[in-house]
């Protein structure tokens, strides 16, 4: 009966140490490798901080990481009640009184007038920039379907307008024989309400430059791409955009087109480049297209300022007095039960590394 072999050698002779030792060390040579297999990195020989957490270690720095964070959350969340903003739902008070119990049919009837005019107040001084946003409720763009309906490659290049598979079924018009660019549901959907503003009958111009991404116009937008058979077909969605402008330029698309992560989001329709005093009223004329009657959901306009916290979000501040509040509760309760209930540390000399420090030495 012959002997079972491995790497062409008899098993009896592997189990000779010596000679496995060999075997390997010179395969590893050949490669090598042996050298840095043979490191204090890989042997875990590297010199290390080996600390001892002592009860007054653990509460000192509980202590420290309560005051930081107490204090950066004081500052974040005084920097957020110092962002002024006003916020105004007008879909329902948009709505006609006769059409109230028609809402559907009046706004997809595009012959109806939705010109609608609003007041806001302004509280307190708003310095410039400000920044008005529009703010949707109830709308998913965070659908699976929805956020897939799209061609990137469609909007970067000329080359790739016919690549409207995953645009389906707003891909195509004529029968499949010319395809829609942009493509998709989410551009479909483009959102098509306007804002004039003015105060004490002084228009107030909205600059509506340099509200994209700077990196979604250099590269997911082509300069050279521009719309085609946009909105042209039976079903209308959204907004139309201009033919003569390419989608690069067309910064309420961009906008649009990247999608929020949740039902009610916000998104940036331009920038104010004056102040606004305090008491003073802005008169806003509104164009109410968008359709979100269908789906109950809800329009809002957004005026606010900004700083380095960027906005009213205050979540920021309250997470850093919460988490500062729980590491001071948690070192005042440790010094108590050290206190009320101490416990005898043992005697670092007895550590394998303090009784015999010349091995971890070398």
């Amino acid at each position: 009966m012959k002997s079972l072999t491995c790497f062409s050698y008899p098993v009896h002779s592997l189990l000779n140490c010596d000679y496995l030792a060999y075997y390997f060390e010179s395969r590893l040579s050949s490669l090598c490798i042996l050298p840095i297999l043979d490191s204090k990195f890989i042997q875990q020989e590297l010199s290390a901080w080996k600390p001892i957490l002592t009860p007054g270690w653990v509460i000192a720095i509980f202590i420290i990481l309560g005051v930081v964070f107490i204090l950066i959350g004081l500052l974040a969340f005084y920097a957020s009640v110092h962002v002024e903003e006003l916020v105004e739902r007008y879909d329902v008070d948009c709505v006609p009184f006769t059409d109230k119990n028609k809402i559907t049919k009046y706004i997809r009837d595009s012959s109806s007038n939705k010109t609608c005019t609003k007041t806001l107040r302004v509280q307190k001084k708003m310095k410039n920039p400000i920044y008005v946003y529009y703010q949707l409720h109830h709308f998913y763009q965070n659908h699976r379907r929805y956020v897939r309906s799209r061609s990137d490659k469609q909007l970067r290049s000329t080359k790739h307008e016919y690549e409207t598979k995953e645009c389906l079924p707003i891909a195509t018009v004529n029968n499949n024989s010319k395809p829609i660019v942009p493509c998709g549901l989410i551009a479909w959907s483009l959102f098509n309400d306007t804002y004039q503003f003015s105060v004490n009958s002084k228009v107030v111009e909205v600059d509506r430059k340099d509200i994209a991404w700077k990196s979604d116009r250099d590269y997911k937008f082509g300069s050279k791409v521009y719309p085609k058979n946009f909105q042209s077909s039976g079903m209308i969605g959204g907004g139309k955009l201009n033919e003569s402008i390419p989608l690069s330029k067309q910064e309420d698309l961009i906008v649009w087109m990247r999608t929020a992560a949740f039902s009610t989001f916000r998104k940036l329709y331009g920038q104010i480049k004056v102040d606004l005093d305090a008491n003073s009223n802005i008169t806003v004329v509104i164009q109410n297209n968008f359709n979100i009657y269908e789906f109950g959901g809800k329009k809002q306009l957004v005026l606010s300022t900004s700083n380095w916290s960027v906005g009213t979000n205050k979540f920021l501040g309250c997470a850093y007095l919460y988490v500062g509040g729980f590491s001071l509760v948690v070192a005042i309760s440790f010094t108590i039960t050290y206190v009320l209930k101490p416990r005898p540390l043992g005697d670092p000399a007895y550590l394998s590394w303090n009784k015999y420090p010349s091995i971890y030495e070398n």
